[in-house]
């Protein structure tokens, strides 16, 4: 089996090329263009093609690459809101993910966050880096007895919430679908109760069109001034501008975002020769209460394994016509 290798870096070749000699009936190319409707031609030939959350998965790319025949389009992450499912099921085209690489990594990644942006680690070390000791703009608060609010409970959110409480922090929890095993120490509660009472927000859920903008200027309104708030799952969630506006109003102590709407052109690319015209994350980066990092969450070297293992994974089992958890088409 063939499978084209998009948007290759070179931790990719790192992670992917020791795995792949437990899967001796795999061929991997990578190349370093990005997945679009202008690239999906160069797949023509191939069995499968792997991607990430920055890809553009959309109908034309998929049409181009069933012409192609490409049976298996292969996610290399959790997310797959970047996907048009349905084309994908129209066309016969199987897709699969990685649902749970290593929810640890994310979450601890969460927690750093909230850490860096409470006690402004970024400043100090610039500070200190420039031989000012004085703790100006460094003043923080107890996590401790404090109320930790997690959007989404599952394995990533599961592990956050288990953080927490190790923290010792009250941890309450929003989920459509509640977690059992969380139930002995977190409390369920609705949205608007969970604004309301969380001291830290961490979000921990899919995009999609009910979650689409759910942190906007209502949302943020309820929330306590004060309040930190942690984004590590899917930029979409929340409103850009309209999380500004809340800064602007000091509603937050402190804003950590690994993830952001305006990502997608700017993921893992060095753009620092670049001027960023009407650019919204330098508008963000301009308040000093604002961490952002460039979605970096996954990136630890047992996450790096884990995706790497399931993905060859799933391509077996798609050959084998086995349908399994990972399946999204």
């Amino acid at each position: 089996m063939k499978m084209l290798f998009y948007a290759v870096k070179e931790y990719d070749r790192r992670s992917f090329d020791p795995v792949k000699e437990n899967f001796p009936g795999i061929e991997i190319d990578y190349i370093a263009h990005e997945l679009e409707p202008r690239t999906a031609a160069l797949a023509a030939g191939y069995d499968a093609i792997c991607a990430f959350v920055s890809a553009d998965v959309g109908a034309d790319t998929l049409t181009i690459l069933k012409e192609g025949g490409v049976k298996t389009v292969l996610m290399r992450c959790a997310g797959f809101n970047n996907v048009d499912t349905e084309k994908a099921k129209e066309l016969g085209i199987i897709v699969k993910r990685v649902p749970g690489y290593s929810p640890e990594a994310v979450a601890e990644h969460a927690m750093a966050l909230a850490m860096a942006v409470n006690r402004r680690l970024y400043k100090a070390y610039n500070k200190v880096r420039e031989n000012d000791y004085t703790l100006k703009g460094l003043r923080g608060v107890n996590f401790y007895q404090k109320t930790a609010g997690i959007v989404g409970t599952g394995k990533i959110g599961a592990a956050m919430c288990r953080i927490c409480r190790g923290f010792g922090m009250r941890v309450i929890a929003y989920d459509v679908y509640q977690n059992e095993s969380l139930k002995d120490f977190v409390e369920y509660v609705s949205l608007d109760e969970l604004l309301a009472q969380s001291d830290l927000i961490s979000l921990h859920c899919p995009l999609m069109d009910n979650t689409y903008h759910m942190i906007n200027l209502e949302s943020i309104k309820k929330m306590k001034d004060g309040v930190i708030l942690v984004n590590t799952s899917r930029g979409g969630l929340v409103d850009t501008d309209e999380l500004i506006e809340g800064i602007r109003l000091k509603k937050f102590l402190g804003v950590g975002l690994d993830v952001y709407e305006e990502e997608t052109g700017n993921v893992y690319e060095d753009m620092s020769d670049e001027i960023m015209m009407h650019s919204v994350t330098a508008r963000l980066l301009s308040f000093p209460n604002v961490m952002i990092t460039s979605h970096q969450g996954f990136y630890t070297m047992e996450a790096l394994a884990a995706i790497a293992e399931t993905t060859l994974q799933n391509l077996m089992d798609a050959a084998e016509g086995k349908r399994t958890g990972n399946d999204v088409a």
